[in-house]
């Protein structure tokens, strides 16, 4: 399957859409400051609570870590973001059914994919986004789901991914343009972009732990390949929802589900994933292969999976079991 380099998004589409943007999305707005006051007043009701012969102090703050190689679109600053638990929720059809909602929610930051809903879905996939990674591919279809994706996240942080040609910066990127414009109609929006040399990292680190390089291969890195690794510069811990291990699709006893919970008549989740993982013509996803990597990084991360839930074996693969975070792009 060819996977087109770049899907510009006209200047037309987003203004059109301008009113139903800017109406539903300050609307939302307006339920903040009685949020940030029924907050504050839990936090002095916490701090009465400390028995001390000394004036209760809050302990300080540590700074939030800046994440090098996400930039702003707009003011061009890095990330500055951190959890200690993520629910990394795949857009996988083995969540259908599966009733993880309130489990997902109570993470302290939880990551979606793409265009994936949460609305009609929440007893299985939870209400909250915290960070959604979206690739180039799916900005069309996150504009389709305005409503939902984008005038209600005031407090999501978009990161979008996308080959140098859809990026650049001197106004030939089309999706980096159009982005812009997003951001200048929805001012609220956190929307930030993986700089060139970023993903040159992740290049580099998928040869380093397969020993396989994407462009030789004709491969294109998946957007679960992003997140995972964003997750790994993000999270103290990662609980990933919906993610079958590496040789579950080459059982010939496992379940046809659909690729995306929301698709239910969509392509089958196997099906997908081998054909992928055995073609060799065209560009490609390498399924199969960047989950090999995944439960090799959970034998030493404190990564755990979940719907299904399955442990790496612990006898290694030929494949590199390390991991460290990709070294930061501007």
């Amino acid at each position: 399957m060819k996977i087109r380099v770049c899907q510009g998004v006209s200047g037309i589409i987003i203004v059109t859409m301008v009113t139903s943007f800017m109406l539903v999305y300050n609307s939302s707005s307006s339920n903040r400051s009685s949020s940030s006051s029924a907050s504050s007043v839990s936090s002095h009701r916490l701090d009465g609570l400390v028995q001390s012969t000394k004036k209760p102090q809050r302990p300080k703050r540590l700074p939030t870590p800046t994440l090098e190689g996400y930039t702003g679109v707009m003011d061009h600053k890095p990330l500055k973001m951190h959890c200690r638990t993520c629910a990394l929720v795949t857009s996988s059809g083995q969540l259908t059914g599966s009733k993880r909602g309130e489990e997902i929610d109570r993470s302290e930051c939880v990551i979606r994919m793409n265009d994936a809903p949460s609305v009609r879905y929440q007893q299985d996939v939870g209400r909250r986004t915290s960070l959604r990674v979206v690739a180039h591919s799916s900005l069309q279809r996150v504009l389709r789901s305005r409503q939902e994706l984008l005038n209600a996240s005031q407090d999501t942080v978009f990161i979008f991914w996308g080959p140098s040609s859809c990026m650049r910066r001197d106004g030939k990127g089309h999706v980096y343009n159009n982005l812009r414009l997003l951001n200048q109609l929805l001012p609220k929006l956190k929307v930030y972009i993986i700089s060139r040399i970023k993903m040159l990292k992740f290049d580099e680190l998928f040869k380093k732990e397969t020993g396989i390089d994407r462009k030789s291969s004709n491969s294109w890195l998946s957007t679960g390949w992003f997140t995972m690794a964003i997750a790994l510069e993000l999270c103290d811990r990662i609980n990933v929802y919906g993610m079958v291990p590496p040789d579950f699709c080459r059982s010939s006893s496992h379940p046809s589900l659909p690729y995306h919970y929301y698709e239910p008549a969509g392509p089958d989740e196997c099906t997908m994933y081998l054909s992928h993982e055995r073609s060799r013509r065209g560009s490609h996803h390498r399924f199969i292969t960047e989950k090999t990597v995944f439960a090799n990084w959970a034998r030493t991360l404190d990564i755990h999976f979940h719907q299904p839930d399955w442990k790496p074996a612990a006898v290694a693969t030929s494949m590199n079991s390390s991991y460290a975070p990709v070294p930061a792009g501007s």
